[in-house]
């Protein structure tokens, strides 16, 4: 019994470490933490400079993400205010519970995470707007440890995978990672 529930949650932390709430102290409108939608006045075609604004905005989101992730983690802190920066859910929960179930069992990330991710869509004409976002994560020297001793969870694993994330478009026009997944049966 103790591995199976063992095996559960630390497949969640994983998914977090590598990519994969409720919302942060209450202090920004309740119509940010939703994606933009609706119909404006928008045109339907988009210049490449947009493309590459969002694309830019998307890639920062992912990175802040990422650095957010680690740090909580790091600290075992599910409410650190820096995810809600750049998550929104459905992400962002996922993410919190995660971290909060490492600290019920004593667990903690560290060690370093390598990413090298790459925009592959852009749809600025989504109802909300979108960017796909891949990245071959190397997690080889990214650890869940015991907090007290620092010995290997056993059972985790590092290695290089696939990860994808989907960044969306609020209507404060922050670009917010809100979907992510880790594809470890699919090496980089």
């Amino acid at each position: 019994m103790r591995t199976r529930h063992s095996r559960r949650w630390t497949s969640c932390l994983l998914s977090l470490a590598v990519l994969g709430a409720s919302t942060g102290c209450g202090t920004e409108p309740e119509a940010a933490a939703r994606p933009l939608t609706g119909h404006d006045s928008t045109p339907a075609t988009h210049s490449a400079a947009d493309e590459q604004a969002a694309e830019k905005a998307a890639l920062a989101a992912y990175s802040g993400y990422l650095d957010a992730s680690r740090a909580a983690s790091a600290r075992s802190d599910p409410a650190h205010p820096a995810l809600s920066r750049f998550l929104a859910d459905p992400l962002l929960t996922r993410v919190r519970v995660a971290i909060h179930e490492a600290k019920e069992h004593g667990a903690m990330r560290t060690g370093t995470l390598v990413s090298d991710p790459a925009v592959v869509s852009v749809d600025l004409a989504a109802d909300p707007p979108t960017v796909e976002i891949q990245d071959c994560l190397d997690a080889t020297g990214y650890r869940l440890v015991y907090a007290k001793d620092r010995r290997v969870v056993p059972g985790t694993r590092g290695g290089r995978y696939l990860a994808t994330a989907t960044a969306t478009r609020y209507p404060d026009g922050r670009w917010l990672i809100n979907a992510g997944a880790t594809h470890q049966d699919q090496p980089c």
